[in-house]
């Protein structure tokens, strides 16, 4: 990004004052990132680093679609390949708003609001877009929850989602509401494919990575009043609520596409592992205890069945 003059290349923006230009992005909290017509990345805001993980160093230079942000939407659709926004606004000049889920540099995914815009010069030829982007991720309720946990010993410290004794506690908070008032309530048992081979081969300390990684993606895919919690070792436990069977399936898959298109750069190789997923909504004559086993069943037939699916 270095240059001898106030004018920086910046995809477009030739008679700009780009450096006042520049101080303006860097001060924003949105990612912003300028490509030319190939999709090279020309210019990449301080937003764009913390929201993704990555320096402008390391993507300056590089295509977007080069193993960077790898957009995929909530089927687990890899828009970098297939229906990426940018690609389409150079090609029509149109804008576009998006909702996707970006790859971290830390491994997991993070769902951001994207818009496109065309970038012209003073011809009205497009010569590249601008994309912005902002964390979906409902971080106001995130940090003051996990403050709550900690305050009263429910945060499980590796991962930084409810611990064991959290997740028994919701669950059967959100079991009496549904025998209660009949608010429509779903599990998902969630257990990590292959764990114990990615401890042998890479060390507990990247495996550790790994599960803060899936409990991140898995942040992402939550709403605010859905919880998660480590049931212990690999395995998590997802409480949706206001869904019903349909529903289920769909949040199910989610979770599992998304963690699938995850991975964990790191000098030895890049990781990556699925999930079985066991999925069950509530019977009347439940337990917490019986709700959970249910799950739990499920998701061991995901892996009888080879893994990397849902049971519902």
């Amino acid at each position: 990004m270095e240059a001898s003059s106030s004018k920086r290349d910046s995809g477009g923006f030739e008679s700009v004052d780009t450096d006042f230009l520049i101080r303006a992005l860097d001060g924003v909290w949105d990612g912003v990132y300028f490509v030319d017509s190939e999709r090279t990345i020309t210019y990449w805001n301080s937003g764009s680093e913390k929201i993704s993980g990555f320096t402008s160093e390391e993507v300056v230079g590089r295509a977007c679609f080069d193993d960077i942000l790898r957009h995929v939407d909530g089927e687990g659709r890899l828009l970098c390949r297939d229906g990426c926004p940018l690609a389409a606004t150079i090609l029509d000049g149109q804008e576009r708003d998006i909702e996707v889920f970006l790859h971290h540099r830390d491994g997991h995914r993070v769902p951001v609001s994207v818009r496109a815009a065309p970038i012209k010069n003073e011809q009205g030829d497009i010569v590249g877009a601008v994309e912005s982007f902002h964390d979906d991720t409902a971080r106001a309720e995130a940090v003051e929850k996990a403050r709550q946990l900690e305050e009263v010993a429910f945060l499980d410290p590796l991962t930084g989602v409810g611990n064991r004794r959290f997740a028994e506690v919701s669950l059967a908070e959100r079991l009496d509401e549904w025998k209660r008032y009949g608010w429509s309530l779903a599990l998902l048992f969630i257990d990590v494919d292959h764990f114990k081979r990615v401890n042998d081969e890479y060390g507990h300390a990247l495996g550790d990575q790994v599960l803060t990684m899936v409990a991140r993606t898995l942040q992402g895919v939550a709403r605010s009043h859905d919880f998660i919690g480590r049931w212990g070792g690999e395995e998590f436990v997802m409480v949706v609520t206001g869904a019903d069977q349909s529903g289920l399936i769909v949040v199910a898959e989610r979770v599992r596409s998304l963690v699938e298109r995850s991975g964990l750069r790191t000098e030895q190789a890049q990781i990556e592992v699925t999930v079985s997923i066991g999925a069950t909504i509530p019977e009347p004559e439940d337990t917490t205890e019986s709700l959970v086993a249910r799950a739990d069943e499920r998701m061991c037939q995901s892996k009888a069945a080879g893994r990397n699916r849902v049971t519902v």
